[in-house]
């Protein structure tokens, strides 16, 4: 059985692939180091449940896109609606690299290759002033559906 390591490789491919991602990591998030700041933009994934099916197996996959907020030590004066960082651009960059991996997921090439699909809507929850670094991004959590027929029945 080897279906996790297959749809992890799958995922950790396609992250490197978005010309977005500088670093992609897996596994607990405080085993990362984050101080480092040149693994940003970074997506950590992790795993969580499977659910088996009849023919069918569900993995729950969480991944966050994160990248290092960079405070400007002078004042905006063009419009205070921006701040004086890059937060704004943040959203944008990592929320781009969400959609990029759910939209292979559910209609690209890791749908049409590997008979993996994603079972649920996926939502984009927005990440900032979570880790000990002044990181800003997004978590999605997305149940990838595939096929549980590696195995035999008779002994």
């Amino acid at each position: 059985m080897k279906e996790i390591y297959h749809l992890l490789d799958k995922i950790k491919d396609r992250l490197r692939a978005n010309n977005i991602t500088s670093t992609v990591t897996f596994g607990d998030m405080m085993e990362v180091d984050l101080s480092k700041t040149s693994i940003y933009p970074l997506a950590h994934t992790s795993i969580g449940n499977v659910v088996f099916g009849e023919y069918t197996m569900t993995a729950d996959i969480g991944v966050m896109f994160l990248d290092l907020v960079d405070k400007s030590k002078n004042q905006s004066t063009f419009d205070s609606f921006y701040g004086n960082d890059n937060i704004q651009d943040i959203y944008n960059t990592q929320l781009a690299a969400a959609n990029d991996l759910q939209s292979h997921l559910r209609r690209g090439d890791l749908f049409e290759d590997n008979d993996m699909k994603i079972s649920n809507n996926v939502i984009a929850e927005p990440i900032q002033d979570r880790f000990e670094n002044e990181l800003a991004g997004w978590g999605i959590s997305i149940s990838v559906e595939m096929p549980n027929n590696n195995f035999s029945t008779c002994e």
